[in-house]
């Protein structure tokens, strides 16, 4: 009679066959390059219309009643703005999208250990949680001031405040995704005498993915809110402080470009994000496809 041990190791390898043979059947059927081609058309061309429609009616509208440029900017202006020096843009935009992910990639690390900490002990849970929920109330711009003044003016406050912002969505979704598991198999691994380590690689995480996922979803883009917000106080480099500038100079043709930068940042992200929880997570039945 075969051990627990050998017959977890055989129910775990089975359900494993079961997801290969599940994706395959997915892959099988998954659409041909047109297809998908196709879909993304019908998922990007309205938003695109829409926004070149309300540009046309806005350039219309600022033309016929003249309104001054440093009060609303003509969309021709700032479209004109943001080609006639792409290259500035792209380095500013590439300074705020690293401190973004760097933020986030520190955020998320931590809350994703704090969560682990507390899914496993009930003690720490009613001890940390409400230092964590002080962090989520704080106001981030009356705390950048003060990681600038104990951090400097480098890269590394802004990361610090882009952390901040990304860390309490990570924390809440990574406790309820570890404690969302079926009783019954976690009833089954104790059956079998299943360390914790076990529990948690084979168990845990796996049901725990979706749930952070969504989370990712909601935090990258506060990311780069927060690595936005360190600039205005901090340094010469990245979006922020190109806003408070042209902000300074009443330049709005350059503060809506830049505006324009971080939009395209912010929706990036989220599609980079629903783009690798389509293809990593395939056997979960709410994963979002393509």
């Amino acid at each position: 009679m075969p051990s627990g041990k050998a017959l977890l190791e055989h129910r775990l390898a089975s359900r494993d066959a079961a997801v290969e043979e599940l994706g395959a059947g997915r892959i099988g059927r998954r659409a041909s390059p047109l297809s998908r081609a196709s879909r993304w058309w019908l998922f990007v061309l309205p938003p695109v219309l829409a926004l070149v429609g309300l540009s046309l009616a806005l350039e219309v509208w600022l033309r016929l009643y003249d309104v001054a440029t440093y009060l609303v900017p003509r969309p021709s202006l700032v479209f004109g703005r943001l080609a006639g020096d792409i290259g500035f843009f792209l380095h500013h935009g590439g300074i705020t999208l690293g401190e973004s992910l760097a933020g986030f990639g520190l955020g998320s690390l931590v809350a994703f250990t704090g969560a682990v900490v507390m899914a496993y002990s009930r003690v720490m849970e009613r001890t940390l949680f409400p230092l964590a929920v002080v962090v989520k109330v704080t106001p981030i711009v009356a705390v950048a001031p003060l990681f600038v003044i104990w951090f400097g003016f480098g890269s590394f406050p802004k990361i610090l405040i882009a952390g901040l912002i990304t860390f309490f969505p990570v924390l809440v979704n990574a406790m309820v995704g570890l404690r969302a598991v079926n009783a019954e198999t976690l009833d089954f691994f104790r059956s079998l005498n299943a360390s914790r380590t076990e529990v948690f690689l084979k168990l845990r995480l796996p049901s725990s993915l979706p749930y952070l996922f969504a989370a990712f979803r909601i935090a990258l883009p506060l990311s780069v809110i927060g690595a936005v917000v360190g600039e205005w106080f901090s340094g010469d480099r990245g979006l922020g402080s190109v806003i408070i500038v042209a902000h300074s100079n009443l330049d709005t043709p350059t503060l809506f470009a830049a505006i324009i930068v971080l939009a395209v940042i912010g929706i990036g992200l989220t599609i980079a994000a629903w783009y690798a929880e389509s293809r990593l997570l395939f056997w979960h039945e709410s994963s979002i496809t393509t």
